[in-house]
């Protein structure tokens, strides 16, 4: 993630030195991965070779900044800001580290329209669950919404789509969207598990495992009776996890069996969920680690 520190709030009254604590700060966002932007023409001379010295800033630009640190004149304290919502703030440097330590929220959105359909999405991927779906598909609505609750993941997402013409393609290009944006919200995925394994039981049964390896590929086992669960059509379960894997640039491996094909479906929508969760989880002793031998994923 990218973070555009407003430089003014570097300055002290000393021309050598930044700020009490800012330092600090600095060192504190790079050790948890970020990239660190601010207009270093701001500083001095001799603040500026301070931080050349420490090779503490990545970028110049604001552009494509995840998270922002100002100063809130209304509350007379230095805030980061994710998006609108605060998720730091302090009075000084000191205090600002001790609440950022509860961390920033991986979030991103997507707008994708084409002739077919036109949707818009929104993720936190260190949500608590909360979604709000609309598609015009009744039952994939309610799938996606076992995706948000059992992955901790809020997700926001309608689809305006050509169902007078069938099913397909609101299938299809929600899970591209999904896909992005889950990529999105991952950035350079330092620190995350990668993999997971889940197997939920009851009547039906689904054995679900993902990598985010970068590396997309689907192998999906199992049968459906019904050409229909509610408005969503059998065949479209196997393609909207094709597209998903394809989109999430992951591998995605789905065994499934029961005799209710309701419950067959949302066993591997909570399977998927499940395992999203754990795959997307950062894991403190890797935490500025990319987890891949080749250093990439």
């Amino acid at each position: 993630m990218k973070i555009w520190i407003e430089a003014e709030q570097l300055q002290s009254e000393s021309t050598k030195l930044l700020e009490k604590g800012a330092l600090h700060l600095l060192y504190k966002l790079h050790e948890e991965g970020f990239s660190i932007a601010l207009d270093t023409e701001i500083l001095n001379k001799r603040q500026r070779k301070l931080l050349e010295h420490e090779a503490l800033i990545d970028s110049t630009s604001k552009e494509g900044a995840d998270a922002i640190l100002d100063y809130d004149k209304s509350e007379g304290k230095l805030v980061i800001w994710n998006g609108e919502e605060p998720c730091a703030s302090g009075y000084d440097f000191e205090e600002l580290i001790q609440t950022f330590r509860l961390g920033i929220p991986r979030t991103a959105s997507v707008h994708r329209k084409t002739n077919e359909t036109n949707i818009s999405v929104a993720i936190n991927l260190d949500g608590t669950g909360k979604s709000s779906i609309h598609t015009g598909l009744k039952f994939f609505d309610h799938m996606l919404d076992q995706i948000g609750r059992h992955g901790l993941i809020d997700l926001n997402l309608t689809c305006d789509g050509d169902l007078e013409v069938d099913e397909h393609h609101t299938v299809e290009d929600v899970a591209i969207a999904l896909g992005e944006v889950i990529t999105k919200a991952l950035g350079d995925k330092k620190g995350i598990e990668r993999y997971a394994f889940v197997l939920p039981m009851d009547e039906a049964q689904a054995t679900v495992a993902l990598d985010l390896s970068g590396r997309p590929y689907l192998v999906f086992e199992g049968e459906f009776n019904r050409e229909y669960v509610g408005d969503l059509p059998t065949e479209m379960v196997k393609h909207f996890f094709y597209s998903l894997a394809m989109n999430l640039k992951a591998t995605l491996h789905i065994k499934f069996d029961g005799d209710n094909d309701h419950h067959k479906i949302e066993a591997i929508f909570k399977g998927f969920a499940r395992v999203l969760k754990t795959a997307v989880e950062k894991n403190p002793r890797i935490k500025n680690q990319i987890p891949s031998s080749k250093g990439a994923l």
